[in-house]
Formats: structure tokens, sequence, C-alpha cells
């Protein structure tokens, strides 16, 4: 009888276990299964919203430093769309790409292709403020194509400039930040992906590019190679290299009507960026030099080769005149000394690798109607001015007056066809607008992302005419929170400059057009503040350098000189190419009356900006 209890019990306890069992299969299973809001993979049917863009996309580069994954893409402006397609040479479990507002792994806006380890699956992701993933609960990224080729694996997709999600990055003009990493495991769910835990990269570029035929070149075109010397690339992350070439003897003018980058095969991920400059003419002869920019045996000549003729930087495609202008090279007035400046980025330190890339000039010797200028617009390279140390967000601005544009300018004005933003590592956002009879007129280039290590001439999309008595100002954004001394305007890499080298045509005398606070009212900040502070103690016979250094910095003394800045007279430097001012008053000018009308809603989309606190975790 007891025998017969038993076997009953045992045979409820059978029941019960693999019960449970059952269920916990169930489980298991459900939770392999696809997410509702990403694209299945294997199901994938070629039936996009729109037709697809010519292949091979006319814009490409290197994302990590051995080329194993290439990113290309097409724009749409009709559309405001962005044709993206990955190629990875090995790809794995799968792989993550995205982008944020300055290359961060948190809050960035991504998409991911995964695989549970039975299926792949796609899908429009982000990352919160730890690196942790999440399925979007609004899809924006488009999935065309995804197969294996010969060359790796392709994966092709597209999104709209503009989601209206606020968890999505809004590309617009300017530098874009864009970060990849790969998956080695199968992943269950994506919630299980954490960005910090993969291997990731980030890389810099242009993504908005001018939608314009480029101009045919004239048939006498020739070519001048200014490339590096067969240099080893130094063992180490970051070289900057400097070489003099020398044009030849008695070379007549001739006008640049084009460039490009000439890069040595193998070296497309660790050649970063490049310019050639011309040397100042008034200086003669320059020694030879092929060596790191920063040594501080090279010739003292060559900090006089500042003239920009051609910069290029990693993703750029081929830069073309306007059919009417070209870039005077040679003549009597010029210098026959050209300096190559050429960043290697090398994280890998590779060692023992030859490089000879450079830029090829494209020029003839039929003048074309104009002489293309370059001027340079914003703040004059002076310890006048200066950042407070621990600012998230501090701003300074340049001045083109109407006084310096009525002077110089003929009287059908000006068309600036490109720029080149500069500031040095502080250096956040640049924007340059044009103001006429005191009202703000159209943005000339902005770049709300702007990266000092990623500097590249850039074309408009649309030419901006600048007529006598227009204003034309530069405003830079920094971020100094790592830093507890003042950052001060100068030449050297933690110095900081806030400039636009405009690319214009016709040329003028007008070289330079830029300003700084009056020194007489910046004294009188020094005074205030430092009697706020209860040092009573004049300091009038200190330079400024040293003031700013004395300063005792908080929030006060930090938004009394932004208010200075930004009320305080100015002085002007209105310059010709002789480095001589043109003539007339340009002391203590009033700071221009600007009537903002230019500031867009980040999100232009129907319903406003997206709200300020943070929305809610979409549920999957």
């Amino acid at each position: 009888m007891r025998i017969c209890k038993k076997n009953i019990r045992l045979q409820d306890f059978t029941i019960m276990y693999f019960t449970a069992i059952a269920a916990l299969m169930v489980i298991l299973v459900a939770s392999y299964q696809g997410p509702t809001n990403a694209v299945e993979v294997s199901d994938l049917k070629i039936n996009p919203s729109g037709p697809l863009p010519p292949l091979p996309m006319p814009f490409r580069m290197s994302l990590d430093p051995r080329g194993d994954v290439q990113l290309s893409w097409n724009i749409s402006y009709a559309n405001q769309e962005v044709y993206i397609q990955l190629t990875v040479a090995d790809i794995k479990h799968g792989m993550v790409f995205g982008m944020s507002d300055r290359g961060e792994l948190t809050n960035a806006d991504l998409v991911v292709l995964w695989d549970s380890g039975t299926n792949s699956y796609f899908g429009d992701a982000w990352s919160d403020s730890e690196g942790h993933v999440s399925l979007d609960s609004q899809q924006d990224y488009e999935l065309l194509d995804a197969k294996h080729k010969p060359d790796g694996f392709h994966l092709l997709f597209k999104r709209p400039f503009s989601t209206c999600d606020p968890r999505d990055y809004l590309i617009e003009e300017g530098t874009v930040h864009v970060i990849y990493g790969f998956l080695e495991e199968p992943l269950a769910s994506l919630e299980q992906l954490n960005l910090s835990r993969i291997h990731t990269g980030m890389q810099t570029v242009l993504m908005l590019r001018p939608d314009t035929l480029p101009p045919i070149l004239p048939p006498d075109v020739r070519t001048l190679d200014v490339l590096s010397p067969n240099v080893i690339i130094p063992h180490q992350e970051t070289t900057y290299w400097c070489y003099i070439q020398k044009l030849p003897e008695n070379m007549p003018k001739n006008h640049i009507v084009m460039y490009e980058s000439v890069i040595t095969p193998g070296n497309e991920a660790i050649v970063h960026h490049m310019e050639v400059f011309e040397c100042s003419a008034d200086k003669g002869d320059v020694p030879e030099y092929s060596g790191s920019c920063d040594d501080k045996m090279k010739p003292n000549k060559l900090d006089f080769c500042r003239h920009v003729l051609a910069a290029w930087a990693m993703g750029a495609e081929a830069f073309y005149y306007p059919p009417d202008a070209g870039l005077p090279l040679g003549g009597p007035s010029s210098s026959r000394f050209l300096r190559l400046e050429v960043h290697y980025h090398n994280p890998l330190i590779i060692s023992g690798r030859r490089d000879s890339s450079g830029i090829r000039l494209y020029y003839t010797p039929s003048l074309r109607r104009y002489d293309a200028g370059i001027m340079e617009l914003g703040l004059v390279y002076t310890p006048i001015m200066a950042v407070p140390p621990k600012q998230n967000s501090f701003y300074l601005s340049g001045y083109c007056t109407s006084e310096c544009t009525q002077t110089a300018l003929p009287s059908g004005g000006i068309y600036i066809f490109a720029s080149q933003l500069h500031t040095h590592l502080a250096g956040q956002g640049v924007r340059t607008v044009l103001v006429r009879a005191g009202k703000e007129l159209e943005v000339v280039q902005e770049d709300k992302h702007f990266s000092t290590h990623y500097q590249t001439i850039r074309v408009l999309r649309k030419m901006t005419n600048v007529l006598p008595g227009d204003v034309l100002i530069t405003k830079c954004t920094y971020n100094t929170e790592d830093r507890s001394k003042p950052t001060l305007g100068g030449f050297g890499i933690m110095d900081e400059m806030c400039v636009n080298y405009v690319h214009y045509y016709p040329r003028t005398k007008l070289e330079l057009c830029k300003s700084h606070v009056d020194l007489g009212y910046l004294q009188k900040y020094f005074n205030f503040i430092n009697r706020f502070h209860g040092d009573d103690h004049c300091v009038c016979d200190v330079d400024v350098t040293e003031q700013y250094s004395k300063l005792q910095w908080d929030a006060f003394s930090g938004e009394v000189l932004d208010s200075l800045y930004n009320t305080a007279p100015i002085s002007m430097h209105c310059n010709q190419s002789s480095a001589r001012l043109f003539p007339g008053e340009w002391d203590k000018k009033p700071v221009p009356v600007v009537t903002s009308i230019l500031d867009k809603p980040r999100y232009p989309c129907e319903g406003g900006a997206p709200p300020t606190s943070k929305p809610p975790t979409p549920q999957v």
C-alpha cells in the first residue's frame, strides 16, 4: 500500500516537472522571437518607398584604421533623404552604425544589424546616457538591401534628414560625427547590447554636399603635384608633417581651377587631412624642410607660409572653382615656395608605413575672367579675446563692419562660393551670417558640430553676394569644461581662434576683415572684477595675458565678460593684402546692431521643437 502511494507521488512529481520544463521552453522561445519593430533580414523584399540611388555612391570613405569598413552615401535634396551603404570585409554577428553630437557612444542615434543565433534583424535604435541600446518605437531607417558580395557584406538603407523624432540625429550641413561598432556574439534581445562593451570607432564626415555638377576643365589644364617625399609615417597616433616645395623657376601667372587628393594606396585610413599653403612673397627664399610641423628646430620661415591654396579632409571629393574664376598661382608678385601639411592619424601605431600623399593642383595658363581671392573673417589673433574656464558654451563673435565693406568692396560686391571654418581644440561650432540694413539676410556657412580635427574647404550650395555696406558676423562656440585656466586668443593649439577663410571673386585688396574688443573697455572690466572680489590694486601696467591669469574666475566673472564682448566698442582690422589698414578710423567702433531672423527650430516639424524633458522609454 505504501509502495502504491509512493508511486502515485512519483507520477505527480514527474508530471509537474515536465510541465515546468515545457513552460520554461515556451518562455525561452518567446524571448527569442523577433522584435515587432525590427525588420527580419531574411524576409527582406526590395520594394523601397522611392527609386534607389545610382551606384556606385558618389561619396565614400574608410571608417576604421584598417579600411575594413567602407562608408558610401548619396543625397536626395528633392526627397530630403540620405542613402547610406556600409561594406564590411568580415562581419560576424552584426554591426552598429550611428550619429551623435560629438561622436559619443551615449545618447546616440543608431541603426543596428544583429542576429539572435537563428535570425538576423535590422532596426532603428538609440543609446541612453550609459550606452544601453533600445529599439526605437519610431522606425526611421528603411532597409533597402543586405547581401554578401566578394568584397564583403553590403548593407544599404536610407533615412530622412529630419525625422521629427527627438531621439534621432538631425542631419544638416556641417560636420557629422559617425560612430560604428561590431557584434562578436549573438543577441537574444537588442536590450542586452551596451556600446561600451563592444569594439567601436568614430569618424567625422561632411554628410550633406552640394548637388551641382562640376564644371568642365579647360583643354590646356596642367597639373602640379604637391606630395610628401616618401615619408615614413611616425610610430605615434598623431603627426603633423610639413614639407616645403618650390615652384618652377620664372613660373608665370596661372589660375588654379581644381584640386584633388592623391593618397598612397593602403594609407586611406591614416591620412586624415592635408593643406597646401603659399609662403609670404616678401620673406624671400624658404629653406628646404621635410619633418614634423611641431619640431622646434624647423626653419622659422615656415611660420610665414599661411596663405591657404588648398585644403582636403578625409571623405572630401575634388574641389572645383566656379567657371568664371581661378586662384592665382605663380607670377612676379607671388612666392615660389609652398608648404604641404599632412595630418597622419595612426591610432593602431602602425610602424614602417611609407607615404607619398598630397594634393594635385590643376591649373591653366588661360586666365579666367576673375581672380579668386581668400579673405579672413572673424576675430583677430590676440590674447585680448578669451574664453573663461569651466564653460559649457561660451560665444565669441568677430565682425566685418559695414564701414570696411563700404570702403573695400566694388560696387557690385563679391561672391562667396566656399569657406573654411577654423578654431582650435575648444571650438564646438562656427557660424557666419550676412547682415544687410541691420537684418540677418542669410547664413553663409554654419557647422554646429565643428571639429578642429576635420577642416576642409566647403563649397556653398548657393553663392553669397556681399555688397558694399553689408556686415559679416562670424560667431564661434567654445567648451572649456575641462580647463581650469582661461583660454586666450593666439596661435598655439591650446590657444583659440575664430576664423572663416572665405573664398570669393572678384579678388579685391581686402584680405582681412576682423575685430577684437576695445582694449580700454577690457581694462575697465579687469578693474571692475578685481574690485568686486575685494582687490583694489591697479593692474594697469600688467599685460593682458597676466591680467586674465590672475583674475578670480567664477560665474559672475564669466557673465560680465560675455556682456562686455557683446556690447563694448570694437577695434577693426580692415587690412589690405599688404597688411596695411585701409584709410579710415577703425578704433572704438560700435558693435553692429542686428535683428536676428534666421534662427530655425532644430526640429522643423509640425508640432515644433522636441520636448525639453526626457521622453518616456518606448515599449517594444
